[in-house]
């Protein structure tokens, strides 16, 4: 009798493996779902259909409001904004305003890509978490996967920095193409900012 009362507790632990979040990857992310928000900077490249596109650009993201992505470089779009927030999106350049274009059927720009990754971090699906190292430094790589406005499946990885759990790298998948990636260079969460300037 004694073996059957294991039987609930071995097929609990197998759940639980299944799940796919330890409890590294939980707290990292905690991070980001109790965030205020974060400033970001990264280089954000683009290579679909044979035409490559590559801009800085400075991310102020506040989650549930509105966030604004500003291009550092080329020079002939630096100053280029886009102000967006849970419905709607839009492109301001010194008084014009203007719709931008997307590239994929699921309404993806790359204006998005870092609030997406964002986004991911905080309310993605958990499909895939573990150790490896990118340019030598190590990391907790983790996928999550976002259901798309057009029911198509889109997967964000971001390899986060073991030592204090900011990104390195992100990379934007859709319809099972890479179609945005991001190198960061440099991070801070709102209440790490606060507490250096006090």
């Amino acid at each position: 009798m004694r073996g059957w009362k294991c039987v609930p507790m071995i097929t609990l632990c197998l759940l639980l493996a299944g799940c796919g979040a330890t409890e590294e990857t939980v707290d990292l992310r905690d991070h980001y779902h109790d965030m205020q928000g974060c400033s970001m900077e990264a280089a954000v490249s683009c290579d679909q259909d044979g035409l490559a596109w590559e801009a800085v650009l400075r991310c102020e993201y506040v989650p549930g409001e509105e966030s604004t992505v500003e291009v550092l470089s080329p020079e002939t779009i630096a100053g280029v904004r886009a102000v967006l927030d849970d419905t709607e999106w839009h492109l301001e350049y010194e008084d014009d305003s203007l719709n931008a274009g997307t590239v994929s059927e699921e309404d993806i720009s790359p204006a998005m890509c870092l609030p997406r990754l964002m986004n991911a971090l905080r309310d993605g699906w958990l499909l895939e978490e573990n150790e490896e190292s990118w340019n030598d430094i190590a990391c907790t790589r983790i996928t999550v996967d976002q259901s798309g406005s057009q029911d198509g499946k889109i997967l964000s990885t971001v390899w986060l920095r073991q030592d204090d759990g900011t990104p390195l790298r992100g990379e934007i998948i859709a319809d099972s193409e890479i179609i945005l990636t991001a190198e960061f260079t440099s991070f801070a969460f709102y209440d790490t900012i606060t507490g250096d300037a006090a």
